[in-house]
């Protein structure tokens, strides 16, 4: 991700947010897995751990100012959610945020 969507992303979080569902494992390695700290693994969901359907890696406020405290070790879906894509799309939504302005034009 680039220095300038990580910023985006920020400012927003929504997408950790979304769904207790979403922050799933699928495509990770057992490693992988076992490098984010047990105290966010939800073993028997095989999701991060969720209070409600915010993740409990997320700091901060929805749409002020976020981030992800295991980062470095987060879940493949959280990697491929970029900004202005369609997850991005409607988790921004579902919080009333407005569309993401990259390159100076709304992400349709």
């Amino acid at each position: 991700m680039s220095a300038g969507n990580e910023a985006l992303c920020q400012s927003c979080g929504a997408c950790c947010a979304y769904s207790a569902d979403w922050p799933r494992f699928g495509l990770e390695t057992q490693e992988e897995i076992e490098a984010i700290p047990r105290e966010y693994v939800d073993d028997a969901r095989g999701t991060m751990r969720c209070e409600g359907d915010r993740c409990i890696a997320l700091d901060g406020e929805i749409g002020v100012a976020t981030a992800c405290t295991v980062y470095a070790v987060r879940p493949e879906v959280c990697r491929a959610c970029q900004p202005g894509d369609a997850a991005c799309r409607m988790a921004r939504q579902r919080f009333g945020l407005p569309p993401l302005m990259l390159s100076g034009f709304a992400v349709p």
